[in-house]
């Protein structure tokens, strides 16, 4: 007798290796989900670190050096108004203050000159919240050769410290 066909028992054998097998395959395309998600997410916090160091840098870079007051509002916060060359909205030579406000660092990007202490609401300004902060500081050199070191503490990002040559 020739046989052509597959009996039951085979049939249910095959079934069940084969459930095992997806089984596995399921649980091997969970774990890449869930380390997809985990690394996703650490390259959005260090692009978003990355992008807040950049424009920290380059507003100070293409500052123009007698342009820039730092006001020391406390031991751990500094107000730095100035104008640049670099502007996050398509402004042309923009002025740019950095505050600390209820522990919140801000970026704000105006046509016209920043007054720290006082902004009107007639002031044409762009606000822009770059994060919790512990501490913002600008020191400047002693010297006249326009050197600033900038340190900001972020609450929910590593520390940002850098030197910068305003470049006239």
């Amino acid at each position: 007798m020739k046989k052509n066909a597959f009996t039951l028992i085979e049939l249910m054998i095959s079934i069940v290796i084969l459930s095992v097998l997806m089984l596995f395959l399921y649980k091997s395309y969970s774990d890449l989900n869930r380390a997809n998600k985990t690394y996703n997410k650490a390259i959005d916090e260090l692009n978003n670190i990355s992008l807040v160091k950049q424009t920290l840098y380059l507003d100070m870079l293409l500052s123009t050096h007698r342009s820039i007051v730092v006001t020391h509002k406390s031991v751990k916060y500094d107000i730095v108004t100035f104008s640049t060359e670099h502007s996050l909205h398509k402004l042309i030579k923009p002025y740019v203050a950095y505050i600390v406000k209820d522990a919140h660092l801000y970026r704000v990007e105006s046509n016209k000159e920043i007054n720290a202490s006082i902004i009107s609401r007639e002031q044409q300004i762009i606000v822009d919240k770059i994060g919790g902060i512990k501490k913002f500081k600008i020191y400047t050199s002693k010297n006249a050769d326009n050197i600033f070191l900038v340190e900001a503490v972020f609450k929910k990002m590593p520390p940002i410290v850098f030197k910068a040559k305003a470049m006239n």
